[in-house]
Formats: structure tokens, sequence, C-alpha cells
């Protein structure tokens, strides 16, 4: 029979970088952006190839994207753009800037900023757009 030993110590857990840090939410809104885009440009090739195929189907398809949903999804698509393209260039200051893994929380918040800045004004242009063909 053995005797009871000592019970080894939970293991001691260390947070992880990213782990709910804001850093890690901006990879995330990255790469959905990125697949968004990625999304949005197959679809553009293919509906654009359909006028190769029939350029009566193609007005139809174009037709199609003439509705208020498809409206706001366009501003869904500006947004990940926006978004898409400033944390890129955050992204590239943090990969070949001396300072920039210093300051990569600042420079985040700063395009945060920025981001709403920018899209509140083109969210209320595209908006009053999409009224107007609307009604």
């Amino acid at each position: 029979m053995s005797t009871p030993t000592e019970v080894a110590p939970d293991p001691v857990r260390k947070r992880s970088l990213y782990r709910g840090d804001p850093g890690m939410w901006s990879w995330v809104l990255h790469r959905i952006t990125g697949v968004t885009i990625f999304f949005f440009l197959f679809v553009h090739v293919l509906d654009t190839a359909v006028i190769r195929i029939d350029p009566n189907k193609y007005s139809e398809v174009v037709e199609t994207y003439k509705t208020p949903i498809i409206g706001l999804m366009e501003i869904a698509l500006v947004a990940c753009v926006l978004f898409h393209a400033l944390n890129g260039l955050r992204l590239i200051l943090v990969d070949f800037w001396g300072k920039g893994p210093k300051y990569q929380r600042q420079m985040l918040w700063g395009i945060l900023g920025l981001f709403v800045v920018l899209f509140g004004a083109m969210a209320v242009r595209l908006l009053q757009i999409l009224i107007q063909h609307s009604f």
C-alpha cells in the first residue's frame, strides 16, 4: 500500500498576452473584416462575369442589388473596409516601427476614434442616399 503524498499545487494560470485584451479583439475584427471583404469581392467578380454570359441576366442581377437591405449591407461593407484599412496601417506601424509595439495600444484607440469619426460621417451620407432611393 502506498501512503498519501503531498498534493501538487494547482498550476499557475498565466494570462495570455491577448486573452480579453483589446489587441485580441482588434485581431479578431481584422480577420472578420478581411473575410467579409474577400466574400464581397468574390461575389462581385461572379456577378460581373454574368455579363459575358447574358447581358440581360446581368441587368437582372444588378436590379436585385437596389434594395434597402443591400444598401445597409453596403454601409456595413464600408465599415469593414475602413476598419480593415486603418487597423492594417496600425499593424504596419507595429511591425516596422521600432517603437510600434510600445505604442500599439494607444494607436489602437487612435484608429478606433478615427474610425468612429470617419464612419459616422460616411454613414450619415450613405443613409441619406439610401433613404432618397428607397422612398
